[in-house]
């Protein structure tokens, strides 16, 4: 129907005829002539209509916006004054012999240029929302990702390898989506949350290097940077070490990024341990970019008699951390108290501070504390006049979690960051943390994570203690890819899961097909996984990774296009032995 894309047709076909398939995306009237500027993926070309063809222009002034056009005409130069540098058709326009309406089209609810759509009307009309520009442009980007990304994989090695979307429900951390069985009543598949445990036996099946691109599915709340159902690029492999793996890995993320953007990544990525990520900023994913660092008071606090800081300091668990803000001094009570009021949110009770201000120092709290102790706070965090320093105490998540997300909120507002791409990887991770509510120890990444050499008898007299063979790739303060060294041997995973309290005829009814198949020679092998929705979402420069997914859920786990989720026939629940209950009334 069309010899070519109207975002394609440039000062190249000059002179020639085309004929171009696509929607109108803006109609003019001047004086006469029409213009209209006809859009498809590949952007836009001007379409001009003269009196003179009295049937063509009379079908172009009943063409409206968002019409299904065909044209054909000669590609010419545009008259001197009216290029458009911004298009790349923009030094030409097709001056039209024909046209076709193929489709009229309805008034759109919104103009596509419109720039503040809310994202409800946006999901509810998502087929004429991926129309604009900019989604068009995301969602090619995604494509080129997945293209590149499957290019290097295949170069090393890697087989695509698909994993089975209904399987059985196991316990790796969220909620799983469960689909009843008609056939076996009463019996439940699950959607995966990932494929870990095939990819795992396809290792032992022997299948050196498996990667498959999959979606994964958790029922739990959602936020910006998750879905209900998300993409996965899953990669495995046998015989390489814990660094082997990283330096494969790294390499594939910095052709990613230089193919699709011709952004050149650090070689090689820096590491840190996640002792050091946790202590300098508070988090196991740090934005490089922000020049801001914790500064360690706990022991200093053990000789005051402050109770905020000192309970803090003694706690079991506890930690007393500053940060400190250059420029800091200038910040408003007003400005203070908004930022209290934030680091609410991660359970801090409350946000001291000390202003070094040019004529001294300016502080509810300095009443307090010694002056050996200001003293030494004020040489610890390397603080000059002007500069503000902020303090948490409390146990040490609470700390970590409040002071690390200001720091990124005050990074970000003042302008106290770098640009560009930061990329690291955090090693070094605990086996375990420790769940107050249910008084046990539970797996920091999963249950399969290997430990490290020589670390295997502490999983039994000291599980806190036992570091892991993990890893994960952070860019710019997201995680976008987290993986390890798997246990390869049973009696290791026995003990693994002997120290989570999962008893051995839970881990058989559980985990059985698993620790049968480690006992047939699996190979030593470990692999990761990155977010794919993550990855483009970052490259594009988008808020959410709704902007990159084709037809995502709303944060309630809706699909505002489709209405799903919804009620079904009372057929199918029969068929399915299902009866539903009665919601309470309040």
């Amino acid at each position: 129907m069309r010899t070519d894309y109207c975002g394609n047709i440039d000062i190249r076909h000059l002179d020639s005829t085309v004929t171009l398939c696509g929607w109108v995306h803006r109609r003019r009237d001047h004086g006469g002539v029409i213009f209209i500027d006809l859009r498809d993926r590949e952007g836009l070309v001007q379409a001009v209509f003269a009196p003179e063809k009295a049937e063509t222009f009379a079908l172009a002034e009943k063409a409206r916006s968002e019409y299904v056009l065909k044209i054909s005409g000669r590609v010419r130069r545009r008259p001197e004054g009216t290029i458009n540098p911004n298009l790349k058709s923009g030094e030409i326009e097709i001056d039209v012999d024909h046209l076709e309406i193929l489709n009229p089209s309805l008034p759109p609810p919104f103009l596509l240029e419109d720039e503040n759509l809310s994202e409800t009307v946006r999901l509810t009309h998502r087929v004429l929302d991926l129309r604009r520009p900019q989604m068009q442009a995301n969602l090619k980007l995604r494509y080129k990702v997945a293209m590149s990304i499957r290019k290097y994989l295949d170069e090393k090695g890697f087989i695509d390898i698909e994993t089975p979307m209904l399987t059985k429900s196991t316990p790796e951390g969220a909620r799983d989506y469960l689909v009843p069985s008609r056939v076996h009543s009463g019996h439940f598949f699950a959607l995966p949350q990932s494929p870990q445990l095939f990819k795992q036996m396809l290792m032992v099946a022997g299948f050196d290097r498996y990667y498959q691109i999959t979606k994964c599915f958790r029922d739990e709340d959602l936020r910006a940077d998750r879905q209900p159902e998300f993409t996965q690029v899953d990669i495995e492999t046998s015989f390489l070490t814990e660094n082997e793996i990283m330096d494969l890995m790294e390499e594939m993320i910095r052709a990613l990024f230089k193919q699709t953007m011709d952004i050149d990544l650090p070689n090689p990525f820096p590491r840190m341990t996640h002792e050091v990520a946790m202590g300098k900023y508070g988090s196991d994913k740090p934005d490089l970019r922000v020049k801001l660092e914790f500064t360690e008071l706990t022991d200093l606090m053990k000789q005051v008699e402050f109770k905020v800081f000192r309970s803090a300091a003694d706690m079991e668990g506890g930690r007393v951390a500053a940060l400190r803000i250059p420029g800091g001094a200038e910040l408003s009570r007003k400005d203070i108290d908004d930022y209290t009021t934030f680091v609410g949110i991660y359970g801090a009770k409350g946000l001291a501070y000390i202003k070094v201000n040019e004529d001294g120092l300016q502080s509810p709290i300095l009443k307090f504390l010694p002056e050996e102790v200001v003293s030494s706070i004020i040489e610890k965090t390397g603080a000059v006049p002007g500069d503000l320093i902020f303090f948490g105490a409390d146990k040490a998540k609470v700390v970590n979690d409040a002071l690390g997300a200001l720091r990124v909120k005050i990074g970000h507002e003042r302008g106290i960051l770098e640009t560009g791409w930061k990329p690291l990887w955090v090693v070094d991770f605990p086996m375990f943390e420790y769940d107050e509510e249910e008084k046990r120890w539970v797996a920091l990444h999963h249950p399969f994570t290997s430990p490290k050499d020589g670390h295997e008898n502490l999983l039994e007299s000291n599980p806190g203690a036992a570091l892991s063979k993990a890893y994960d790739m952070v860019l710019n303060g997201w995680e976008i890819g987290g993986g390890s060294v798997r246990i390869h041997r049973e009696e290791v995973q026995s003990k693994v899961f002997g120290a989570l309290n999962i008893e051995p005829d839970e881990a058989k009814e559980k985990f059985g097909f698993l620790l049968e198949a480690l006992q047939y020679g699996a190979p030593p092998h470990g692999g990761i996984a990155f977010g794919l929705d993550r990855v483009v979402t970052m490259m594009a420069g988008a808020e959410s990774i709704r902007d990159v997914i084709a037809f995502p859920k709303t944060q309630r786990a809706q699909c505002l296009l489709t209405q799903a989720p919804s009620m079904v026939e009372e057929k199918q629940l029969k068929e399915l032995h299902i009866r539903l209950r009665e919601t309470a009334k309040s």
